[in-house]
């Protein structure tokens, strides 16, 4: 190999490397069409650790029974607003999912049982 090139060569690599290297450390994300329900959960003052994780257990289940539920999230590693207690999320694979979840029987029981422990709860839906 002649001088010229091997100085090419020394000064190209490492310069690919290095955009080869930040290239490959860009974020890559993409933009799902499933919907995300969210529900932040504030509970009564007199609600048991027994009831708070039958409920929590209860979207387990619903997920297990409703067509239509792609992902569950089910502990809260930080909450804000943080006189909130508990959360959990539902990943529905389109709009017909959320509205199977809820309008389903399942979804109607689970509430009743929610319901009579929760002081408050804040519920938004997002999609893209």
């Amino acid at each position: 190999m002649n001088a010229k090139l091997r100085i090419a060569l020394a000064i190209l690599a490492p310069a690919l490397i290095f955009w080869g290297g930040y290239a490959a450390s860009q974020s890559k994300f993409g933009q799902p069409k499933t919907i995300i329900h969210i529900s932040l959960i504030k509970w009564k003052a007199d609600a048991s650790d027994a009831a708070k994780q039958k409920a929590l257990d209860g979207v387990k289940e619903m997920a297990a029974q409703i067509p239509g539920i792609k992902n569950i999230w089910l502990k809260a590693v930080r909450m804000q607003p943080r006189d909130y207690h508990a959360a959990f999320v539902i990943e529905f694979e389109n709009r017909e999912a959320a509205d199977r979840y809820a309008e389903s029987p399942v979804h109607a029981t689970w509430s009743k049982q929610f319901l009579a422990i929760r002081e408050a709860s804040i519920s938004p839906q997002v999609s893209n």
